[in-house]
């Protein structure tokens, strides 16, 4: 049964249209743990993935990718000239993980915060709640198939 996941990440840095030129990459620099454990614990190969830019001009799902790949150590974790360099972590003993996601579909418009939190059906979807900040969060079916009738029609 496909899950469906909304991951968060700043266009300036990596961006929807990064991802339709790459076709596939691997989601690196996760380092909070609850955003992890969804990455390496609860994702499996087939979860969708909507893509949410976040600080931006425009803030919102941008489009739709999947996971491809099972959870592995982030190697970055382990190069000291990386910006995400963890000395705990080793080897032996990862603390970090990433997974590959492959693209599916950018959107032909943004379906921006603002607009999500102004459908009440959308009541308890993480990213539209005060002080949440995780870059990985799960979407429940019920949300998903909303933001997608919004996002498609």
């Amino acid at each position: 049964m496909t899950q469906y996941w909304l991951m968060k990440t700043e266009p300036s840095t990596f961006s929807i249209d990064d991802l339709k030129k790459l076709k596939k990459t691997q989601w690196e620099g996760v380092r909070n743990y609850q955003a992890r454990n969804f990455m390496r614990d609860s994702m499996k190969i087939g979860d969708t993935v909507f893509i949410y830019h976040s600080n931006a001009k425009e803030i919102g799902i941008f489009g739709l990718a999947e996971i491809c790949s099972d959870a592995y150590p982030d190697h970055f974790a382990l190069n000291p000239e990386s910006q995400y360099f963890d000395p705990k972590s080793s080897p032996e003993n990862p603390i970090w993980f990433m997974r590959d996601v492959a693209f599916i579909k950018k959107f032909k418009h943004c379906l921006t915060l603002q607009q999500m939190k102004e459908q009440p059906a959308l009541n308890g979807l993480m990213v539209i709640k005060t002080g949440t900040r995780l870059s990985i969060q799960p979407v429940h079916d019920t949300h998903a198939k909303l933001l997608l009738n919004l996002l498609n029609g």
